[in-house]
């Protein structure tokens, strides 16, 4: 594990962060382009119900990101969920992380939304411990399915 930095601060995401957003996603298992990362943050940032952040070192270089955003359903309440977050992993484990969901937490908070939900794979024990130590609690398991409607 590599010796964490002594200042991080957390930032609203800009288009010049894409290239470090899309190495971040590839680490997560999620690869992209530079060119498709930064063309979903313009989309997402034009939205009032979204938030993408990042967290980036004393000198300015990002390892993390989070995005949170409002969702609503017909059936209840809206609630708030995290579409995203990773932090390099050579830096996990010094609390980054979890300022980061502080900060999405906050962002829900300023909006009224009560609760903040987190999907995460079956598969990614590490994750479930984090969110657990965090307080979150599940409280169902899904099975997604997934039908594509346009062609590559």
């Amino acid at each position: 594990m590599t010796r964490a930095p002594r200042e991080i601060h957390i930032r609203a995401a800009v288009p010049d962060d894409a290239e470090a957003i899309a190495r971040l996603s590839g680490e997560l298992g999620y690869p992209t382009t530079p060119a498709d990362a930064r063309r979903r943050l313009f989309d997402i940032k034009t939205s009032k119900n979204h938030a993408v952040m990042v967290a980036a070192d004393g000198s300015g270089s990002v390892v993390g990101w989070i995005h949170v955003f409002r969702s609503r359903r017909l059936g209840g309440e809206p609630f708030a969920e995290l579409g995203g977050l990773v932090v390099t992993e050579s830096l996990r484990g010094h609390g980054i992380g979890s300022r980061m969901v502080a900060v999405a937490e906050e962002w829900a908070a300023e909006r009224e939304i009560a609760t903040l939900r987190i999907r995460t794979r079956t598969t990614r024990n590490d994750a479930r411990l984090f969110y657990e130590d965090l307080g979150f609690v599940l409280t169902k398991t899904q099975v997604v399915f997934e039908r594509q409607l346009i062609e590559d």
